[in-house]
């Protein structure tokens, strides 16, 4: 039989849950194939790539991204203007429910400017995106060399 303490706790409960921060929710999106490409030659500026995949009922916008790794992160997109390739800063990046955001060469992508220390093919790097929503979604990205 319910009682009306019952119904009284389940429903502060339900409310309570609807008011949880986001990096608490139970559905997170997923950072996979997250790579950095070394430049050819020594030089402070690298890029990196990944899938970002937000199989969740609702929304998630990045709104910046950090790594210990690099003195500066931010993400990028590069799109063709008049025939000429233009690189332009992203002040946050959405991505729909069941939707996912791709990382690649000449599109969006990580710009990772001086690196804190040297890196070499075959190491890893963290890379963390903060959520609006709040909370931080953190990746894995291997260091490759151009071309693999």
């Amino acid at each position: 039989m319910n009682s009306p303490r019952a119904s009284i706790v389940l429903a502060v409960s339900l409310i309570a849950a609807a008011f949880l921060p986001a990096g608490a929710r139970a559905c997170t999106p997923t950072i996979s194939e997250g790579w950095v490409r070394m430049p050819p030659a020594q030089m402070p500026m690298l890029a990196g790539f990944a899938r970002i995949e937000n199989r969740c009922a609702t929304p998630v916008t990045i709104v910046g991204a950090s790594s210990p790794s690099f003195a500066d992160t931010s993400l990028h997109e590069t799109r063709i203007v008049d025939g000429i390739s233009r690189m332009r800063a992203m002040p946050e990046l959405r991505i729909a429910p069941d939707g996912v955001a791709v990382l690649k060469p000449g599109g969006m992508h990580l710009m990772l400017m001086r690196p804190t220390a040297p890196l070499r093919p075959g190491s890893k790097v963290v890379v963390e995106f903060a959520l609006k929503e709040g909370g931080v979604l953190r990746g894995e990205f291997d260091v490759r060399r151009p071309g693999q």
